[in-house]
């Protein structure tokens, strides 16, 4: 088993809690100052590593990936919180899933020059790749010029991250990488308490969980943190050549988060209920076969 398609898998499930955690816990449109905001905020945790680690200041090189990649994920989280505002939640993450592979592939080759991957990798690419857009995509999308234009944006950004990251890693050890990123995500996320608005965004009483919440939240944060502490060990064990299949591998998230949704609704509809029709359990199905394909010519070969 390659261990960064291990850890990517891990990564993605616990990806998967956090998205159940939010779902049980978010109502009404989510505030993109807000979100952003309290995201690169729970962030700096990170920095209770540092007793345990080897902890520098970064080179000049390092620093510069640092900084760019704390700019371009919170730009990416505010354009896709901005969308979530105006767009069902389903079909911006279906939209901005199954294009950042494809810029992440263009990306790459930009950032870190020209990747040889095997013809095999490139197969089992283009299967994953297929699997996430068939268990994601909307038939009901309905493409707007302002729906294009900030879903693309994030996807852009989110993309720009994977890369970023990768420069990071390949300057930094990877606590020492990840402990920066973490500090100047929040040192910049501070600029929203700058404006009246976003403050009275950040500090409205909806945006507290009540007791009813409470787990779900703390699932879901707890969740969140180790998904992205996994994702970017990844990106750190990964050859460059591999991101792009790294995030194509976001299909086993939702095969995960179906799953359990199915479990839960069957189970314990109280807690979530959900109906699925032949039709949706067919397609999850399909893509399953895409995603376990995909999966099997990256481990086999």
């Amino acid at each position: 088993m390659i261990y960064w398609l291990l850890v990517t898998i891990l990564a993605y499930l616990f990806f998967s809690f956090s998205s159940l955690g939010d779902k049980l816990v978010l109502s009404g449109k989510p505030k993109p100052s807000s979100y952003t905001f309290y995201v690169g905020v729970f962030g700096i945790f990170v920095v209770l590593f540092i007793p345990f680690v080897k902890f520098d200041l970064p080179d000049n090189a390092g620093l510069t990936w640092i900084i760019l990649d704390a700019v371009v994920r919170i730009l990416g989280m505010y354009a896709m919180y901005s969308a979530l505002e105006k767009f069902d939640v389903s079909k911006v993450v279906a939209t901005i899933g199954a294009t950042q592979p494809i810029f992440i592939f263009g990306l790459t080759w930009v950032f870190l020059g020209h990747q040889i991957m095997p013809a095999i990798d490139i197969i089992a690419f283009i299967i994953l790749l297929a699997g996430s857009v068939i268990i994601s995509i909307d038939k009901n999308l309905k493409v707007t010029r302002d729906y294009l234009l900030v879903t693309l944006f994030s996807s852009v950004m989110f993309s720009l991250d994977y890369v970023f990251a990768k420069l990071v890693f390949s300057t930094q050890p990877f606590f020492q990488g990840i402990i920066w990123i973490g500090i100047f995500i929040f040192l910049f996320v501070l600029i929203f308490l700058l404006t009246k608005k976003s403050r009275k965004q950040i500090f409205a009483k909806e945006m507290v969980f009540n007791k009813k919440t409470e787990f779900s939240f703390i699932l879901a944060q707890v969740s969140g943190g180790t998904a992205n502490f996994l994702q970017s060990f990844a990106i750190f064990l990964a050859p460059a050549v591999f991101l792009p299949t790294i995030n194509s591998l976001r299909g086993i998230q939702y095969v995960f988060l179906f799953v359990i949704t199915l479990f839960i609704s069957y189970f314990y509809p109280k807690i979530l209920r959900e109906e699925f029709s032949r039709k949706i359990i067919f397609k999850k199905i399909i893509s399953i076969m895409f995603i376990a394909v995909g999966l099997a010519l990256l481990v086999i070969y």
